[in-house]
């Protein structure tokens, strides 16, 4: 059996989402005795593959054509290297990447796909696998039926892959630029500069929600307790809908799932498709003026009260520690 891991990165290092899939790659291969390796695809990833090594045997598609995450060429490569290799299994994080990449090569390859995936077991020599439903209300265990089988797991899901003794192999593949589709180009990317951790990423997730009235209140109480903790600020989805903050700081259903050691629910009622997205925290702590709000039924932690009176109080007291 092969697995292959598709990483996310930054050129420089592998994000901890995609080292959380080679985590569950890892552990499918402790069971099924399978062989794992990683896929980067990108362009000047010299330094990448020097990271990515540390974990896993490392396939290398670099390419100009590849400087930019576009579906229509990664999913064909990614499809390509899939039957090159004779991959059983591609195993990804599930993120927006996935969603938009790793679902389209599932389309190429005729697998059979799982998102999401937060656990696994074998039954019967069966690789069985849980995976949220109805806005995390049940989670059901399937099992896949075809091959290649394509798996998304949810970064917070499966701890970090750890570093090997001794770094594995990096192999360079050859990409045929000119054979790639190209009806997708990439003009530019804006998104807001920030030294904060991405939500699904952080073991601190501050987010604020309706209570908050303009992007400056939410910067000045969510993010400035953010980063007193060393967190990341999340948002539920009325503020983005509003433009108070961007899409990528959504936390829930149609936004980002995490699990952090502890999450600060900051004037959120807890709508269950928000409850969806954060309510497998370690340690939930709910402020909301409303003691009826439904976000207490699932917080450890609650407090009845105003968040720009609270939330100044307690950055005031973690200063004075």
């Amino acid at each position: 059996m092969r697995i292959l891991v598709i990483v996310e990165h930054d050129s420089k290092c592998v994000r901890p989402g995609s080292l959380s899939a080679v985590g569950f790659a890892n552990a499918v291969s402790s069971e099924k005795n399978a062989e794992v390796e990683i896929l980067a695809l990108g362009e000047n990833l010299a330094e990448l593959a020097g990271d990515a090594a540390r974990y896993a045997p490392v396939l290398m598609a670099e390419a100009e054509a590849l400087a930019h995450p576009a579906a229509d060429t990664y999913a064909n490569v990614i499809a390509g290297v899939a039957r090159e290799r004779n991959a059983d299994m591609i195993v990804a994080s599930s993120t927006t990447f996935a969603k938009d990449i790793v679902a389209r090569a599932a389309g190429l390859l005729g697998g059979a796909m799982a998102s999401d995936v937060v656990g696994h077991e074998f039954r019967a020599e069966e690789l069985l696998l849980q995976r949220p439903m109805y806005a995390g209300a049940v989670t059901a265990t399937i099992q896949l039926h075809g091959d290649p089988k394509i798996v998304t797991v949810r970064p917070s899901a499966y701890e970090l892959a750890l570093p090997r003794n001794q770094p594995c192999a990096i192999t360079t593949l050859t990409v045929a630029e000119i054979a790639l589709p190209r009806p997708i180009e990439v003009l530019g990317l804006e998104s807001n500069a920030s030294s904060r951790p991405d939500v699904t990423e952080a073991r601190v997730v501050v987010s604020g929600g309706r209570a908050f009235k303009n992007a400056d209140d939410f910067e000045r109480l969510v993010g400035g307790l953010a980063d007193k903790l060393s967190g990341a600020a999340g948002s539920s989805r009325t503020l983005v809908d509003a433009g108070i903050t961007p899409n990528e700081l959504q936390v829930g259903q149609t936004g980002k799932s995490v699990a952090p050691e502890v999450y600060f629910a900051l004037g959120i009622s807890g709508a269950v498709q928000h409850l969806a997205g954060m309510k497998n925290s370690n340690v939930i702590v709910a402020i909301n003026s409303d003691p009826e709000a439904p976000i207490f039924e699932i917080a450890d932690y609650g407090l009845v009260g105003d968040v720009y009176e609270i939330v100044p109080q307690i950055m005031e007291r973690l200063d004075g520690e």
